[in-house]
């Protein structure tokens, strides 16, 4: 937990609060080894309480109270794939529904740890239905649960059916465990390559420029996306035709996708109450891509940001180097 006294001024103009600077990648592929860094980050990204292991619990909640069986699982009828688009819709609006009513229709921290000084666009033509929230809620539901919704149901009835190779906690407990671990690994690693596909500019045109319509973002700006766009970003969870999972596998690995993607949208570095950061929420590192589109594609697990010279740290310097660097891709194009 952090204290108020630990914050900081804004590292860079335009915004309200920045994370102190410069941004660091994880340790886990630094050279050499650290090995007790690599243990501080592990620790620090789950406990004690964290987005994380919030949604490993939600996981397991939904597979003891909601999750139809994998006997039930080998036929595809409506009653068990309804009750599941169901559950993610009332998932997904409590989340999202949540945090946007916190720190957006209540104000409950003002603007506290809060990135962009800007509110949220009541109205504007770019929008579906006129205005940004609407266009958000409309796209993160109508869209977006429908497509993680097919995707669930696509691997459940895969791993009822012998398609999908299935593990359980008696064949390998260590492999179930660590798999918790690596979902957040893999997405770090597929969201870096999907995301510069995206903005390759008819893909961006066509399918990208809709979730890049939110410049400044709120809870429901991170699901709302392209159908194309959810096609291939809850795809990540199509590894698991190769790599053994289990059920709860497949829950957690797609609502850590959908969940912390509401939540590190909020706008906002984390929750506050009573004075103390109590769970941390938005990264500055994502925020500055929707100012500055091209940098910091992936997330700060995973390095390839900074092996492919689109790492924006948050300095000065390095907002320099972005803008020159944008500056010759216009030239050049």
């Amino acid at each position: 937990m952090i204290t108020d006294s630990e914050d900081h001024q804004p590292s860079l103009p335009g915004w309200n609060y920045t994370t102190k600077v410069p941004l660091a990648v994880s340790p886990l592929f630094q050279w050499p080894l650290q090995p007790i860094a690599i243990l501080r980050w592990i620790w620090g990204s789950w406990f004690f309480i964290s987005e994380r292991l919030i949604i490993v619990g939600i996981a397991f909640a939904t597979l003891i109270w909601t999750q139809p069986s994998l006997e039930v699982a080998k036929h595809l009828e409506l009653g068990w794939v309804a009750q599941i688009w169901l559950r993610n819709i009332l998932l997904l609006t409590v989340v999202a529904g949540g945090l946007h009513v916190y720190f957006y229709r209540w104000n409950a921290q003002g603007k506290h740890l809060k990135f962009d000084p800007r509110p949220l666009m009541v109205k504007g033509k770019q929008f579906t239905l006129g205005g940004q929230i609407r266009d958000n809620v409309f796209w993160s539901l109508a869209s977006g649960v429908t497509v993680w919704t097919c995707y669930e149901v696509l691997m459940f009835w895969a791993m009822a059916n012998g398609w999908a190779p299935v593990l359980t906690w008696n064949e390998n407990p260590v492999w179930f465990v660590l798999l918790f671990l690596l979902v957040p690994l893999w997405e770090s690693f597929y969201f870096y390559w999907i995301h510069r596909a995206l903005h390759w500019p008819p893909l961006y045109k066509r399918v990208h420029s809709l979730h890049h319509r939110n410049i400044n973002v709120g809870p429901w700006s991170g699901n709302s996306m392209h159908p194309v766009e959810h096609i291939i970003y809850y795809g990540s969870a199509l590894i698991h035709f190769i790599v053994p999972a289990n059920p709860i596998h497949i829950l957690y690995h797609l609502q850590y996708y959908v969940l912390t993607a509401a939540t590190t949208h909020t706008g906002f570095e984390g929750l506050v109450v009573k004075g103390r950061r109590r769970l941390k929420l938005g990264t500055f590192h994502h925020q500055m891509h929707h100012r500055y589109f091209e940098c910091n594609y992936g997330g700060l697990e995973v390095p390839w940001d900074k092996l492919f010279g689109s790492f924006h740290d948050g300095t000065i310097e390095s907002s320099e180097r972005i803008k020159e660097s944008r500056k010759r891709m216009i030239m050049e194009s």
